[in-house]
């Protein structure tokens, strides 16, 4: 579908072309270079509304009728001679008759396109020697469309422009086909500039899967600070903490030197603005903290003191910075209980709550739900682990705390990254707590399944008593009611 131009010169706005932070070209117009899919308008200071299309048959136009004949183009070549010298040798026979020798309307339309005949608007592309003089029409040629990776991102914008939208699907379509972790924080940046919300959900959907690739493209540190924002407010990026940290650092230092600032800690911190608080600084080791985000210059000596508070004793300080791990799992959360009913009291010595488990399938355990006070709201200090029962190796810790309302409810307590359980393995879940007594569950089931309300799959684990230091918990009665986890 090529299209011509309607009005007013087609001009991007900035950070619109073929590449992130590109403008259209090597000319406002180059959409209209032979070979792209659109042309923009005619060179008038006017602000472009989509022209009626013109209609074949009476009148002056490509269609056969009164007015459209060998007479009337010869006047309409005799008009443009006077204004344009050389204009009329183009018009010498067998140009005027031209009609008569195209049978479809289709034909007609296509002799039409980068040709001089009723032409009413030029571009020119190009500079210098290289330059291209290309005749257009204020219309669409033809259905056939032929979009490129350097001529998408402006032929999108010249569709939404003139309100076309079969060619803006076409450019929408070609830019899914073509994504990849390497350019979806470009393309992603272009879709929310283009409101184009599935292509947006596509690219986020990528950088998901692909975080750790997605973050070291070029085109990462291009992106516009609402959508560095829109992406660190995500649950589900397959990365660790420490990395993603690195990588907003190299997007700031990119920001300051956009806006003319000096590459200071102090700049760093204010270019970055609201994103600074969507990095989950809980979720890092202190190793990591303590070689990074610690001795950036970027956080504050308050922000540094209570995160190293919150690596280091309990009871825990509060910190200004999220704590909920990032999941970097799709799909909807699932919880089993294994319990029946709840009773009190349950009480705490410095011992492990554990319990053993397998199940029939992979899942990721991302957390587990614990019992709270029989006194009323009060805060616990927590350990839990999962451990990989028969070589005894951690294979996910958090040391944290919750608050519980007094409630026989659980209280959701979360690893920093998922669990990997691989299926018909046995796997021992551990829970420390330091504070009052608890309730807990009794009339415990041995096996309980989970089945998927959608897809109707069951997942199903089997509970067995672990031995060693347990403080009583079996598969009767005890802690750790619940087990959160994603397939």
């Amino acid at each position: 579908m090529a299209a011509g131009g309607s009005g007013g010169r087609a001009s991007c706005p900035p950070g619109v072309g073929p590449g992130a932070g590109g403008g259209p070209g090597p000319s406002a117009n180059a959409a209209a270079a032979p070979g792209n899919a659109a042309a923009a308008a005619a060179p008038a200071p006017a602000a472009p509304g989509p022209p009626p299309a013109p209609v074949p048959g009476p009148g002056p136009g490509p269609g056969p009728g009164p007015g459209s004949g060998p007479g009337a183009q010869a006047a309409a070549g005799g008009e443009r001679a006077a204004e344009e010298p050389g204009a009329a040798a183009l018009l010498r026979e067998p140009v005027y008759n031209w009609q008569a020798t195209k049978p479809t309307l289709k034909e007609r339309f296509a002799f039409l396109f980068n040709n001089e005949v009723l032409c009413d608007v030029h571009f020119l592309v190009g500079k210098g020697l290289g330059a291209q003089r290309i005749p257009a029409h204020r219309f669409l040629y033809s259905d056939e469309v032929q979009i490129g990776p350097e001529t998408v991102m402006t032929t999108l914008y010249t569709a939404k422009k003139y309100a076309v939208p079969a060619l803006e699907a076409h450019c929408v379509e070609f830019l899914k086909k073509n994504l990849r972790a390497d350019n979806a924080f470009m393309l992603l940046t272009q879709a929310r500039l283009f409101d184009e919300p599935q292509l947006a959900s596509l690219c986020l959907e990528n950088i998901d899967k692909n975080t750790a690739d997605a973050i070291t493209a070029e085109g990462f540190t291009d992106i516009d600070l609402d959508t560095l924002v829109a992406v660190l407010e995500r649950d589900t990026l397959g990365i660790r903490e420490v990395r993603l940290f690195s990588a907003v650092v190299r997007w700031s230092e990119a920001e300051c030197q956009r806006q003319q600032l000096p590459v200071t800690p102090e700049n760093k911190r204010k270019v970055l603005g609201k994103a600074l608080a969507l990095i989950r600084f809980p979720l890092m080791t202190i190793e990591e903290f303590a070689a990074g985000p610690a001795q950036s210059g970027i956080l504050v000596d308050r922000e540094v003191v209570s995160l190293f508070l919150h690596f280091t004793v309990n009871p825990k300080p509060r910190v200004d910075f999220i704590d909920r791990p990032r999941c970097c799992l799709r799909g909807k959360e699932c919880s089993i209980n294994r319990f029946q009913q709840v009773e009190s009291r349950w009480g705490y010595s410095g011992t492990s709550d554990r319990i053993r488990f397998s199940v029939n399938k992979r899942i990721f355990v991302v957390g587990f739900g614990l019992y709270g006070s029989i006194h009323g709201p009060t805060d616990y200090q927590v350990n839990i682990q999962i451990i990989h029962t028969d070589s005894n190796t951690v294979l996910g810790q958090n040391d944290t705390g919750f608050s519980c309302d007094g409630s026989a409810s659980t209280f959701r307590v979360m690893f920093k990254e998922p669990v990997e359980v691989l299926p018909n393995v046995n796997y021992t879940a551990c829970a420390t707590l330091k504070g009052p007594d608890s309730h807990y569950g009794t009339k415990g089931l041995r096996k309980v399944t989970h089945e998927s309300p959608t897809t109707g799959a069951k997942t199903c684990f089997t509970f067995c008593y672990a031995a060693g230091n347990n403080n009583g918990t079996s598969v009767e009665d005890g802690q750790i009611p619940e087990v959160i986890f994603y397939t």
